[in-house]
């Protein structure tokens, strides 16, 4: 696995540096071609990261890889992914970038294991990756990210993710039909207050109040070994994901995120009305908001 120095990094940028994609062929190449995925999903998607109107740095990072030959289709589908790098100073933005690069490298790396077994190993990868540059850095023993991934592959998603970053589904949506959609979350939070949600020792209510509930129980980069939370969804012509840091999670309400949904099903108008709104509720976070929309879901041919 290729090393992240934080000369690496250039800041600024939205989504990390491309792969070597002639290397990942060729990998893939070495393998028997004989898979091809029955089945395809067709979706349109878009992101933004803002860097919000009170931070002086954006550590919120998204990436993505989409490829298009059948042999690494079948097995690895396609990926989306958002970090929430922290640190203090530019430590969160060196651990959401090393995060994302190595996540995307490490999961379609070619070998035999299946898309969620890659999904651990990558994880595995990021987190080792970002725990021995911290300790050598020295001062930066809290550096980390927090790490969500949407895996398109035939006619299903998986969805892993660590920290509080979050993936919510939106599903049988549009004007006409506003009454019966509904706005699901399909991650749990890493985070004190969620469990404290969970043992019954705190309302929601009083958990989204607390001074306590940015403080997540587990990232990637922080301890020397992680382990991501894995579901699995059935795919759904008209399902619109959502990828999100807790900087617009935070400061939207399901209720409003509902709202926005209701209002368009399009990509790139919807990350923007969000990151706006987000920023209208203070904009004290960096916000990062990545749409992907289901257009169909078709027999491979």
């Amino acid at each position: 696995m290729e090393t992240v120095s934080k000369d690496d990094i250039q800041s600024g940028q939205e989504s990390t540096a491309e792969l070597d994609g002639g290397a990942l062929q060729r990998g893939w190449d070495t393998i028997a071609g004989t898979q091809t995925p029955r089945k395809k999903i067709i979706a349109t998607w878009a992101a933004r990261t803002d860097i919000g109107r009170v931070r002086e740095n954006n550590e919120d990072k998204f990436d993505f890889f989409a490829p298009d030959d059948p042999a690494i289709l079948a097995p690895r589908g396609r990926l989306w992914a958002v970090a929430d790098g922290m640190g203090g100073h530019s430590a969160g933005q060196v651990a959401s970038e090393a995060a994302l690069k190595t996540l995307v490298r490490s999961y379609f790396n070619p070998s035999d294991t299946d898309a969620e077994a890659a999904l651990k190993t990558a994880f595995a990868d990021a987190n080792a990756l970002i725990f021995r540059a911290a300790q050598r850095m020295g001062g930066q023993n809290g550096m980390g990210t927090t790490l969500v991934a949407l895996v398109a592959i035939e006619d299903r998603f998986l969805v892993a993710h660590v920290g509080d970053s979050r993936i919510y589904r939106y599903r049988g949506g549009g004007r006409k039909n506003a009454d019966t959609s509904q706005l699901t979350q399909l991650t749990t939070d890493h985070s004190w207050v969620e469990e404290q949600v969970s043992r019954k020792s705190l309302t929601r209510e009083q958990a989204e109040a607390s001074p306590y509930r940015n403080m997540i129980t587990r990232s990637v980069g922080v301890e020397e070994n992680v382990v991501p939370d894995i579901t699995i969804h059935a795919a759904e012509p008209g399902d619109v994901y959502l990828l999100c840091s807790d900087g617009l999670s935070g400061f939207l309400d399901d209720e409003i995120l509902h709202q926005n949904m209701d209002k368009t099903s399009n990509p790139s108008r919807l990350v923007l009305d969000l990151i706006d709104a987000a920023n209208d509720a203070g904009g004290k976070d960096n916000i990062t908001a990545l749409v992907l929309r289901v257009d169909a879901v078709t027999d491979s041919p």
